[in-house]
């Protein structure tokens, strides 16, 4: 359930950043500048990544100490793009159910 809501939730930010983008309204910056930014007035870091469409990668960062959060994609040509954020950040880990039992 929590892959699905990741995923889904990745989908709307990825909607949000192409209309944000067709209106030239994003937040993007080079990677370096995004992340120190993230650190300094955050700081958050990052806890983890994966590949999204047309070879851009998304990443997760948050801090421990405020529970703030972080999503971004970093597209093709370098620019580094904040596609949403929030609060009470809470690291889980959880098995499978087992199959054939609901989720």
């Amino acid at each position: 359930m929590n892959q699905m809501m990741f995923a889904l939730s990745l989908g709307l930010g990825g909607m949000w950043l192409a209309a944000n983008m067709a209106r030239g309204e994003t937040q993007c910056d080079t990677r370096d500048r995004v992340v120190a930014f993230l650190a300094e007035r955050y700081g958050e870091t990052r806890r983890s990544v994966g590949l999204a469409g047309e070879g851009a990668v998304m990443e997760l960062f948050a801090a421990d100490d405020t529970g703030t959060w972080t999503i971004t994609v970093t597209l093709t040509d370098g620019q580094m793009c904040l596609v949403a954020s929030g609060a009470a950040y809470e690291a889980v880990t959880e098995d499978l159910p087992a199959k054939g039992t609901p989720a």
